[in-house]
């Protein structure tokens, strides 16, 4: 196979939500206690999960959990109740730290981010970021200094679909005028990512961890597929 193309997912892939000590230290359970380094953990858990539910909800934010990254009004629905069924003890603390989740300027990079789309796009291979998401990560990108390298962003509440149906990997292979068997799809979901073996892709499972614990593991799934590697760059 010649690599024409690669696709990746975002949250958990490309960048991560990680615990700031500053949105967390504040927030209380419903009797006013501080939620300690364990519950803290557990809520941003829940709140990037890819798939499957988080929590027990009654069938209306069922509904748009199940929907949430096709609407960004089930999104904050959907995500306002699973903080509160959290334990979060006040719709302030709830609306705070909802607010840190849609901010793209929140999430942070993987080391190798920059550095795998560069290498990709000086050797000529197309890229395209696959992400069921709920708001504009296109931000992300631009601060890190990477959005022009990427050619096409299919957002799941953009395109009308979730992964993973193979419909959008269809459509990314479409714009990008590539065969499924030209492209390459990382991600840190088998569920919802490996739907674009359903089309013929090849697919790369990352590992969704702290970042400073994940320096280059992109790197190295391109490179299993033919595409050259490098160590990330200092400065």
């Amino acid at each position: 196979m010649t690599l024409r193309a690669v696709f990746f997912d975002f949250s958990g892939t490309l960048f991560r939500l990680e615990q700031d000590e500053s949105w967390l230290a504040d927030l209380t359970d419903g009797s006013g206690t501080p939620l300690d380094l364990e519950a803290q953990t557990e809520v941003l858990r829940k709140l990037t999960a890819p798939s499957g539910n988080v929590a027990v909800m009654e069938p209306e934010y069922q509904h748009a959990w199940y929907h949430r990254d096709l609407d960004p009004e089930m999104h904050r629905k959907s995500n306002l109740e699973v903080l509160r069924l959290s334990g979060i003890s006040t719709p302030e603390q709830a609306e705070g730290l909802y607010s840190r989740l849609v901010d793209p300027l929140s999430w942070t990079p993987y080391p190798d981010t920059a550095q795998v789309l560069r290498n990709l796009r000086e050797q000529g291979v197309r890229i395209a970021v696959i992400s069921n998401i709920a708001f504009d990560i296109r931000p992300a990108f631009a601060e890190l200094g990477v959005l022009d390298l990427v050619d096409e962003y299919l957002m799941s509440y953009v395109e009308g679909v979730i992964k993973p149906d193979a419909e959008l990997f269809r459509l990314a292979c479409a714009r990008l005028d590539v065969a499924p068997e030209e492209a390459l799809m990382i991600g840190d979901s088998e569920e919802a990512d490996g739907g674009a073996a359903q089309i013929g892709c090849a697919v790369e499972i990352v590992p969704p961890l702290p970042t400073e614990d994940r320096p280059d593991a992109l790197l190295k799934a391109v490179a299993a597929h033919g595409a050259q590697a490098e160590p990330v760059r200092e400065g």
